[in-house]
C-alpha cells in the first residue's frame, strides 16, 4: 500500500497522504458514519494535470479509484485503492455582468453561495451547505431554489472534464454534446469534472427559514397541497418526524410528531409573506424562524464532527392524502431508531418545464419526491432499521423512480429506476465512448454498452 503513495508523491504537485501519515484517518473519513475504509493513498490534487496523473496511476496499477468532493457520498472512499480528493480545487471566477461563474470542483455549496451572494447572485444547489458542488451538480441538484430556477444542471453551462484516458475536455452544448448531456444527471460515471461554469440568478434576499408545525394527518396533507398550489418562487422541504430535543423547541414537544419544514421564497419579501401565510394558518407554529434574509443564510452552521449512521430510501409520490399521512405517522411511531424521518419535497415549477430527454435527469413530471430515513448509533443495527425504511418506502412509492443523488448501494435495479426509459441506454452509449473499461465505477454505476 505504501508503494503507490510513494509513487504518486513523485509525480503530482498536490498532497499525497498514505496509511503512515498523521492526517490519514482524517483524510479517509467521510460525512456518513459507519464507513471504515482504508485506501492505499488519498491525493489532494492541485489541478487537472494532477487529476490526469492520478487516473493514469490507478489505471496502470489496476486499483480502485474513488473520487471525492465534499465527502457526503459513501462512494468517496475505498479500500486498497486511490482516493482522488478534489477539495483543493477552489477557484471562483465570477462575471457579475454576464451572470456566470467558473467554479472549482472542490468548493462546497455554502462556499460558492457565499461568494456569489456578495453580488446578490446565486446558483441553486441543495439544502446542505457542506455538500460539494461537484457531486450535487452531476446528479441533478434539487434544493432551495428548484421550483423557481430548476435543478442545478439547468444552470450548468459548461464543464472541464478529465476523462479515463487522461484527456482534458471543455464540454458544453456545442463541444462534446453527448457528454454534456450525460454530465447533467448521470453522476460521476464519465470523467472527473475539475471546473463548472454556471448561470447565476438575481437572488439578493429570500424569505426563508424553518417552520415547525404539529403533525396531524390533516396538517401534513394540507401542507403538501399548499406547497403544490404556491407560487413557483416558493420551494418547501417538509420533514415529518418526531421532534428531537432541540433547545428552541418546548420540552413538552420533544418526542411528539412534527412537520419540520424548510421554506424558501425567492422573491419580494411582501409577496413571500403572503405566500407563506397559508402554511402558518394550518396550525399554531411551534417554531417560526421564517424571515427575510440574505440567501446564503439558508445554509446554517453544521458540526464538523457529525457522522450519522443512517439508512435511507428515495422514492417519488403522486400525492399525499390524509389517509396516507396518517399511515406515515403510524409507521414513524413504530420505528425504534434514534430519529425517523419521512421527507417530502414538492417539485414542479421550473423543474417540469425542461423536456425529459434534455438531460440525464428524466423525472421532470414527478410531483413529489420522498425520502424515508432512520438515523441510529450502532452500525450493527443496520438490518433492523433497513427493514423499516425499505418497507415504508415501498408502501409509499407510486411507480418506479429514484433520484441518483439519494442512492447509496441500492443495486443495479434501483440505478435503472433513476434513469427511466431510453435514458439508461443512452447513458451506456456515452459511457462506452468515454470510459469503456469502467474505470469510474465507484458510484451509482452505469456499465458501458
Amino acid at each position: 500500500m505504501a508503494d503507490i503513495a510513494q509513487q504518486l508523491r513523485t509525480i503530482v504537485t498536490g498532497t499525497v497522504i498514505g496509511p503512515g501519515d498523521d492526517e490519514y484517518d482524517q483524510a479517509r473519513t467521510i460525512m456518513p458514519g459507519g464507513i471504515d475504509r482504508r485506501p492505499a493513498a488519498v491525493v489532494r490534487v492541485a489541478d487537472s494535470k494532477d487529476v490526469a496523473l492520478v487516473i493514469a496511476a490507478a489505471r496502470d496499477a489496476d486499483l480502485p479509484l474513488a473520487v471525492r468532493g465534499g465527502g457526503h457520498s459513501i462512494h468517496g472512499v475505498c479500500d486498497g485503492g486511490i482516493v482522488l480528493h478534489l477539495g483543493d480545487l477552489r477557484s471562483f471566477d465570477l462575471d457579475a455582468d454576464g451572470r456566470t461563474a467558473w467554479a472549482g470542483a472542490g468548493l462546497t455549496a455554502a462556499e460558492y453561495t457565499t461568494a456569489a451572494g456578495a453580488h446578490g447572485l446565486a446558483t441553486g444547489f441543495g439544502d446542505t451547505g457542506s455538500v460539494g458542488i461537484g457531486g450535487i451538480t452531476l446528479g441533478g441538484g434539487i434544493g432551495f431554489l428548484s421550483r423557481k430556477y430548476g435543478l442545478t444542471i439547468d444552470s450548468l453551462l459548461a464543464a472541464e472534464v478529465v476523462t479515463a484516458d487522461g484527456e482534458v475536455l471543455y464540454v458544453d452544448a456545442e463541444n462534446c454534446p453527448d457528454l454534456f448531456w450525460a454530465l447533467r444527471g448521470g453522476g460521476g460515471n464519465f470523467g472527473v469534472v475539475t471546473r463548472f461554469r454556471y448561470r447565476l440568478h438575481d437572488v439578493p434576499t429570500v424569505v426563508g427559514g424553518m417552520l415547525i408545525l404539529p403533525a396531524t394527518p390533516e396538517v401534513i396533507a394540507s401542507f403538501l397541497a399548499e406547497a403544490e398550489a404556491a407560487p413557483e418562487e416558493l420551494t418547501t422541504i417538509a420533514n415529518v418526524m418526531t421532534a428531537p430535543p432541540m433547545p428552541f423547541l418546548p420540552a413538552e414537544v420533544h418526542g411528539t410528531p412534527v412537520v419540520m419544514a424548510l421554506m424558501t421564497y425567492a422573491g419580494d419579501a411582501e409577496a413571500g409573506h403572503r405566500a407563506l401565510a397559508p402554511f402558518r394558518a394550518l396550525a399554531t407554529p411551534l417554531v417560526d424562524m421564517v424571515k427575510p434574509m440574505r440567501y446564503p443564510e439558508m445554509y446554517g452552521p453544521e458540526p464538523e464532527d457529525y457522522h450519522p449512521v443512517a439508512v435511507s430510501r428515495n422514492l417519488f409520490l403522486d400525492d399525499v392524502t390524509v389517509d396516507r399521512a396518517a399511515y406515515i405517522l403510524d409507521r414513524i411511531r413504530e420505528s425504534t431508531a434514534m430519529m425517523s424521518v419521512v421527507q417530502l419535497r414538492v417539485l414542479g415549477g421550473a423543474i417540469s418545464r425542461v423536456p425529459a430527454d434534455a438531460t440525464a435527469y428524466a423525472h421532470r413530471d414527478r410531483r413529489i419526491m420522498g425520502n424515508v430515513a432512520a438515523v441510529f448509533g450502532d452500525p450493527a443495527d443496520v438490518p433492523l432499521h433497513e427493514e423499516w425504511v425499505v418497507g415504508l418506502a415501498a408502501a409509499l412509492q407510486d411507480g418506479p423512480g429514484a433520484y441518483v443523488n439519494f442512492l447509496n448501494d441500492d443495486g443495479a435495479e434501483r440505478i435503472q429506476e433513476a434513469y427511466p426509459g431510453p435514458t439508461y441506454e443512452r447513458l451506456r452509449q456515452v459511457k462506452r465512448r468515454y470510459d469503456p473499461d469502467n474505470l469510474f465505477r465507484l458510484n451509482s454505476n452505469i456499465r458501458p454498452a
